[in-house]
């Protein structure tokens, strides 16, 4: 089954509309959206009621604001609605804390390191799922170790017991601009876990495409918004 995962991005217990990664600018999700009329959480989830979500916590990911400050609405969300949580785990400790509030965490390369996805894989197996950061074209990482090609990382998590890969194109996130099927189709071949798409995706043909090329799933916000992908089709 080819899985349409519902974002939000919350900042200051507010959901967004992330646009290209420049996180400083992200606006209340109700200025542009179609579907609601107001960028509160668990307001967002009532009115639209995905099936699945996943939340980038963007106050943990940028280092802003009190710690946790958006884990209340986080957990509001997670009781009604399977839920994955990006919290910027650059530790053990983010990933139990994570889970805690929401049913499965996210541990990306921007803030992890291997080391830190391998025991995490380890501890809390079957709950843990790895995005793989890319922006302008390389992988955003702190670690050293990282590999810079995708398909390298791809090669050492085909070993571990996580969940989900997500390729997550930071560029592409919210700009409806399509999918590169030729680089994904090659990520869906090399890996042992299922893999989902983050950004770019502006309609239905871009759904179809990612099925057809291997892809599990596909995370999606702004063609919801704005009412290229049926409502339905996250219900």
């Amino acid at each position: 089954m080819f899985r349409i995962v519902f974002v939000l991005d919350i900042y200051d217990c507010t959901v967004v509309h992330a646009q290209g990664g420049n996180r400083q600018n992200y606006q209340p999700i109700h200025k542009s959206s179609v579907l609601c009329n107001s960028s509160k959480p668990l307001a967002v989830i009532n009115a639209i009621k995905p099936k699945e979500v996943y939340i980038a916590d963007l106050n943990t990911l940028q280092g802003i604001g009190a710690h946790g400050i958006n884990f209340d609405d986080i957990h509001a969300v997670s009781k009604q609605v399977k839920t994955m949580l990006d919290p910027a785990v650059s530790s053990l400790s983010d990933v139990g804390e994570a889970l805690s509030v929401a049913g499965d965490v996210i541990i990306g390369t921007e803030t992890a390191s291997l080391d830190t996805i391998s025991n995490a894989a380890l501890e809390f197996p079957g709950r843990v799922n790895v995005s793989i950061d890319i922006k302008n074209g390389r992988i955003l990482t702190c670690d050293p170790d990282m590999p810079d090609d995708p398909l390298k990382v791809i090669g050492m998590l085909n070993d571990m017991d996580v969940h989900d890969i997500i390729i997550l194109d930071m560029d592409r996130v919210g700009t409806s601009s399509g999918v590169n099927a030729q680089f994904l189709s090659t990520i869906a071949a090399s890996s042992n876990h299922d893999v989902l798409l983050g950004g770019g995706v502006k309609d239905m043909s871009d759904l179809e495409t990612l099925k057809d090329i291997g892809l599990k799933g596909a995370l999606v916000a702004t063609a919801l918004h704005n009412g290229k992908i049926p409502i339905t089709m996250i219900q």
